[in-house]
């Protein structure tokens, strides 16, 4: 009976010859725990690829921990590439690590190119392969601003240029600089510049038609 009952025990115990869970889904607990730690003593030791993605890193890269299930250990980046895994474009496995200046401006190029869309923060760390929490803290330093400031940033300079150049309503800038409230618009545009966005758009046309009375008047001269 006792000793049916110890087999029983070790079974049921997480430390069993059945392994971790970690060591279940093929990872040993010594790998996963440098994955989880971001531990760059283990760099060049092993790269680890995930599935869902189709990216593969180094142990120190600052990603998001991922899901142990689709996690794939390999030795040599070479493998991982042989399976059409994507290299990191943040620790970059297969060369050089992306300096965070570097990194940030591929963000910031991104943000530039895509500011009618709607994002979180969790969502511009899946994208460029970082935790949150580090991109967020890494942006801040590298452009003074968090990449939400960012994002307004370049919104009320598209929305100056529209208000300016074009015969939209304001809720039709508001609209196509990805802001769907045209009220929350004109409090953040007033904030950015001191002007409501009716304001400006009158400035904007009276210093234009001073500066054609004063180029006709040179011409008139002549």
């Amino acid at each position: 009976m006792t000793d049916r009952k110890g087999e029983t025990d070790r079974n049921d115990r997480p430390d069993a010859c059945t392994g971790s869970s970690a060591e279940v889904a093929g990872i040993s607990e010594e790998k996963w725990r440098a994955i989880v730690q971001n531990d760059s003593s283990y760099d060049g030791k092993f790269y680890y690829a995930v599935k869902t993605t189709g990216i593969f890193c180094r142990p120190s890269c600052k990603s998001r921990v991922p899901n142990k299930d689709h996690v794939k250990i390999f030795t040599y980046a070479e493998e991982a590439l042989s399976e059409g895994f994507r290299p990191c474009k943040r620790c970059k496995p297969d060369g050089m690590r992306l300096p965070d200046e570097e990194w940030v401006e591929q963000i910031a190029q991104w943000i530039e190119k895509n500011y009618t869309e709607a994002w979180t923060l969790d969502m511009l760390a899946d994208k460029f392969h970082g935790s949150p929490y580090h991109l967020q803290r890494t942006f801040k330093r590298v452009m003074k601003m968090s990449p939400a400031e960012y994002i307004q940033q370049v919104r009320i300079a598209k929305a100056m240029d529209d208000l300016a150049s074009t015969n939209k309503t304001i809720t039709e800038v508001a609209l196509a600089v990805g802001i769907p409230n045209a009220a929350h618009f004109a409090t953040l545009f007033h904030k950015r510049t001191g002007l409501t966005p009716t304001n400006y758009r009158q400035r904007t046309a009276l210093n234009a038609d001073i500066q054609q009375r004063r180029e006709d008047g040179g011409k008139d001269e002549r």
